[in-house]
């Protein structure tokens, strides 16, 4: 049986102590974060017996430290495989007019940015695109003119309109 009282005391007890142990094994504050998390929601699954240990701390740490070795051989794998594909072919330089793009999209509501790149990106119908945000289709039609009409100003071009 689970006590949740006692898991949360456990946990407010211990668990800056275990974030501060995960980040000096990894050196990385948001993995840490995802190895504690791990190692209390494995503390949680077995409570009932876990509770009854003498020093459930000491447990927890070696869910940390193993659940961190995992991490580092999984990432040695992914070296040495890496090595193996050979170095990887230089990137050519973006082009001007993704840049510009990209820049002019940044500049755009993000209901105007998701409705234009759903539309023309995946090439999703205007009535999906309204079911999927719940608005109505007249809502998707105006985010789509509106994106359009702002894009083709900033990037100084005639109008393109899409089948709509």
């Amino acid at each position: 049986m689970r006590d949740a009282e006692s898991f949360d005391e456990c946990y407010r007890g211990t668990s800056r102590r275990l974030l501060s142990y995960a980040y000096a094994l990894t050196g990385d504050w948001a993995q840490a974060q995802d190895l504690v998390q791990e190692a209390y929601m494995r503390a949680w699954r077995q409570w009932g017996r876990l509770s009854e240990y003498e020093d459930v701390e000491a447990w927890l740490r070696l869910v940390v430290s193993r659940l961190a070795t995992d991490v580092w051989r999984r990432l040695q794998r992914w070296r040495g495989a890496m090595r193996l594909l050979g170095p990887a072919p230089d990137a050519e330089p973006a082009d001007e007019s993704a840049v510009l793009l990209h820049r002019a999209l940044r500049g755009l509501p993000a209901v105007q940015r998701q409705a234009l790149a759903l539309h023309y990106l995946f090439d999703m119908p205007v009535a999906q695109i309204a079911q999927d945000a719940g608005v109505p289709i007249g809502t998707v039609k105006s985010w789509l003119s509106r994106g359009r009409t702002s894009l083709a100003a900033v990037l100084d071009v005639k109008e393109v309109t899409g089948d709509e």
